[in-house]
């Protein structure tokens, strides 16, 4: 048998050429155009193998071209760093790429920020429930899934909720809703709520409960019959028997106070 396929076969993997001589008279190079030559030389030798390790990423949201650079520069690194004394450069190469790619994968491709530990999590769960839908017809639950990571079942929830965490949705994404005429198409834009206008009569209420507190009894009696008890000017006015315009003055006098004072609030709120 040959000595290079014997050498590969120790390997394992004809991606891995035999480069120890390589190394060697790098190491004894200074920087320069030879220098950058052989090192360019043993990342493209390598670089097969490189591509070989980022391929076993492929089904986790990346795309290929992606990882197939994350692993480059990976390897890279594993040209520069090695040496020949810390054995096959296999062996140090693979490490080094597979903790590129997974830092791509923690660090580069979350669309939601994620805490480490539920990443984990995520990854046991995703790795637990592929394993189980192989063996059996339809979803794992909750409790198959904790069973199968030795997770409990809030743990496996917050791996679940992750999965959805790694990659966001346009706002012009088509999504199906059911409706009386059948399926209909509409982008998420579409099915996004509005602001309910309601909130900022709620925010004004409160704004201004220590200034209606502190009216005289009389204006407060008016502008709870006005705006509580929908009573036109002329019967709040029948009502407390005084003249029509000047239920108006007072109205318009308290309303101008309130509105003063709510905005003074509002000022020393903001500073």
């Amino acid at each position: 048998m040959p000595a290079t396929s014997h050498s590969r076969e120790q390997r394992g993997h004809d991606d891995a050429p035999d480069t120890t001589a390589a190394f060697a008279r790098l190491r004894t190079l200074a920087e320069g155009p030879e220098y950058d030559a052989l090192r360019h030389d043993l990342v493209a030798q390598w670089l097969p193998m490189a591509q070989r390790l980022a391929l076993k990423y492929r089904n986790r949201g990346a795309e290929t071209d992606d990882l197939y650079q994350v692993a480059a520069m990976g390897l890279v690194k594993a040209v520069d760093r090695y040496e020949v004394t810390r054995g096959p450069f296999e062996a140090y190469a693979i490490p080094t790429i597979n903790g590129e790619l997974k830092r791509h994968f923690r660090d580069a491709l979350w669309a939601v920020h994620v805490p480490r530990r539920v990443q984990d999590i995520r990854n046991k769960v995703r790795v637990a429930r592929q394993e189980l839908k192989a063996t059996q017809p339809g979803e794992p639950t909750v409790a198959e899934l904790a069973a199968r990571c030795g997770l409990d079942e809030q743990d496996v929830r917050d791996g679940l909720e992750a999965l959805d965490s790694f990659k966001s949705l346009s706002l012009e994404a088509e999504t199906r809703a059911e409706g009386g005429d059948g399926v209909n198409r509409l982008s998420l834009t579409d099915t996004l709520g509005a602001t309910d206008p309601g909130f900022d009569a709620v925010i004004d209420r409160e704004a201004i409960k220590p200034a209606l507190k502190a009216l005289p009894e009389r204006e407060s009696r008016i502008l709870y019959m006005r705006f509580f008890n929908d009573m036109t000017q002329h019967q709040i006015a029948t009502a407390l028997g005084i003249s029509q315009m000047h239920v108006s003055r007072l109205l318009n006098s308290t309303c101008a106070r309130l509105r003063d004072e709510a905005l003074a609030e509002r000022r020393v709120g903001a500073a």
